[in-house]
Order: structure tokens, then sequence, then C-alpha cells
């Protein structure tokens, strides 16, 4: 299932604030585009809540994530401040073999 995917993907520990801001927008985003059509949004919301929250306080980015589901599905509706991350090099190949 994609939510448990996204979890999985969120769920990789501590990481910078900032970092867990653009995994969690990531995460909400791909779970997003995996909502079918004719399901009711708040429900798959609070659903999609109630299974990640309780990996909430080990990992900052299924924190943000669970929180863009809240806020998503709270009314009235506003609009969020969702960014794609920019494209970067984060070292590749070169830098995993660098690791111990």
């Amino acid at each position: 299932m994609l939510l448990e995917r996204t979890i999985r993907q969120l769920d990789i520990g501590q990481v910078s604030p900032k970092r867990a801001l653009e995994l969690g927008q990531l995460g909400y985003l791909q779970w997003l585009g995996g909502v079918p059509g004719n399901a009711g949004y708040a429900a798959a919301a609070m659903a999609a809540h109630a299974e990640a929250s309780r990996y909430r306080h080990n990992s900052p980015a299924v924190a943000v994530f669970c929180d863009l589901l809240i806020t998503s599905a709270r009314a009235p509706l506003a609009p969020m401040s969702l960014s794609l991350v920019p494209r970067q090099r984060r070292g590749g190949t070169a830098s995993r073999r660098a690791k111990p």
C-alpha cells in the first residue's frame, strides 16, 4: 500500500528540521497522489494520520507529514505552503563509497 511505503520512506530517524520539512512535504504529495478520486479526503487524511502518528516521535519527517495531514483536513480550508525540493547532487557513488 502506498501509505505504508510513504511512512517507511519517511521513518529514517533524526534529520535536520530543514530536511524533515522537505521529506514530510514530499511524503504528503506522494500520499496525496495515491488517494483514490472517489475517496472522501477528510476521512482518508485522518486514516493516514492514525497510521503514521505511531512513528512521529522517532522521526521528524513523519511528524511533518502528520502535521500536514491535520492542517489539510482542518476547516475552513486554507492554502498550504508546499514546495518541491530543489534538485541537487548529494554526493552519489563517491559519497557512498567514502562512508565506513
